[in-house]
């Protein structure tokens, strides 16, 4: 399972069942999961943990050390989850020591190929990011998100669960739970109607969720004025409580 050609350090851990392609190289600090494929020519460096079932394409770079001109060589990580796949070309980099030290990315994720996601990055679960989409240092990805086709995130952004960041989008605000960006910089475009229904929604929950997003974008209201308009859905429906935790929570503001 592991061609002649890979080079593989003397502190790098493999699980069972690990597949590595020809001339690539798994680095010092590197600890690999079950079932995983590494195809040929991609690198693995650490200190990274590699979680199971992970496919990992050619020329793909994981775990190298960032771009952040304060970085100094400090031994920051990289921890990833499980059933990932990640195309070719994308570049995943390990955290600073001006946040946590630490890059994050969960499980079910797709990276299409020329992807990156810079160091201290938080990314969550079942989240799609299109060819040439980026995210920043600092930027948290929620669970469900869909990054389109070369769009970009600012550093220290927030994307909310089940969000659409549509092609193109320079998005350099947070974006709330379901909603839909497009444009330069990126704006409010609508919900994500359709990536609700998929993932199980029900249609009264959705239709709340349209409510809200008008309350907070089509009204001409300020935030605590849409805030204590929702409070009846809010207290209905589990997805309204969401954005409004959200946009509570933002240190950036939202996209507007």
């Amino acid at each position: 399972m592991i061609h002649s050609t890979a080079i593989i350090e003397p502190g790098a851990k493999l699980g069972n069942n690990v597949s590595v392609g020809p001339y690539s190289y798994i680095g010092n600090d590197v600890v690999i999961g079950d079932d995983c494929i590494i195809e040929s020519h991609v690198v693995v460096k650490g200190p990274s943990i590699i979680g199971s079932g992970n496919h990992i394409f050619q020329f793909a770079s994981v775990g190298e050390a960032c771009q952040d001109k304060k970085y100094n060589n400090e031994p920051t990580t990289l921890i990833m989850g499980d059933n990932n796949v990640i195309r070719e070309c994308a570049t995943i980099h390990r955290g600073t020591i001006q946040d946590q030290g630490v890059t994050k990315i969960g499980s079910n994720n797709l990276f299409m190929a020329y992807t990156h996601v810079a160091h201290d990055a938080v990314i969550g679960d079942n989240v799609i990011f299109a060819n040439n989409a980026s995210v920043a240092g600092h930027v948290h990805v929620g669970d469900w998100v869909i990054l389109g086709g070369n769009s970009g995130v600012h550093q220290f952004c927030k994307i909310g669960d089940h969000a659409f960041i549509g092609m193109y989008s320079g998005v350099n605000k947070d974006v709330p739970p379901f909603v839909t960006t497009i444009g330069m910089p990126a704006g409010p475009a609508a919900i994500n109607k359709e990536g609700m229904k998929r993932r199980g929604f029900e249609s009264d929950e959705i239709m709340a969720v349209r409510r809200a997003y008008k309350a907070f974008y089509r009204k001409s209201l300020g935030v605590d004025e849409a805030i204590s308009s929702l409070s009846e859905d809010a207290a209905k429906y589990p997805a309204v409580q969401t954005m409004i935790d959200f946009v509570k929570g933002s240190e950036r503001g939202i996209v507007r």
